[in-house]
């Protein structure tokens, strides 16, 4: 199974939003790992337990940013932030019961909802921090004017 990889047209300009969905790819990178290792149910399971409580902490990073600078779409980004959570957390369930239920299929799933999150609502956040100039002042790519 291919591994995922982030690149710089994912980039929020937000190094430490950038940073958090790095890691987000790493997760499901070694839970891909694990699916062809072999490993067994308790292994896989951690590992999505590891995914939800870190997609948590990296969610709440990315709704602080939005809500400090009053995102008006922050409500639907939040809602679209539990989706992910809620099957993430589904999924950790199927598997503790039966490995089986980890397949290529549903981690192509979760890597679709990730990558299709970030260019649908992440990305469409950056115009609005950039025209309220969140991003031109904390950007390590930013230009000095």
């Amino acid at each position: 199974m291919k591994k995922i990889e982030w690149n710089q047209k994912l980039s929020v300009d937000i190094p430490e939003i950038d940073e958090l969905q790095k890691k987000m790819f790493a997760l499901i990178n070694a839970l891909i790992d694990l699916l062809e290792g072999g490993a067994v149910e308790k292994e896989c399971a951690n590992m999505i337990s590891e995914i939800t409580e870190y997609s948590k902490y990296y969610f709440s990073i990315e709704e602080e940013y939005l809500k400090k600078n009053k995102y008006p779409e922050f409500a639907n980004h939040s809602k679209m932030h539990r989706k992910f959570e809620t099957f993430v957390m589904d999924l950790r369930r199927l598997v503790a019961d039966d490995k089986s239920n980890l397949t290529e299929e549903i981690i192509n799933n979760l890597t679709s909802l990730l990558i299709d999150h970030i260019k649908t609502f992440d990305l469409k956040y950056v115009p609005f921090l950039r025209t309220n100039s969140f991003i031109g002042k904390h950007s390590k790519t930013s230009k000095k004017n």
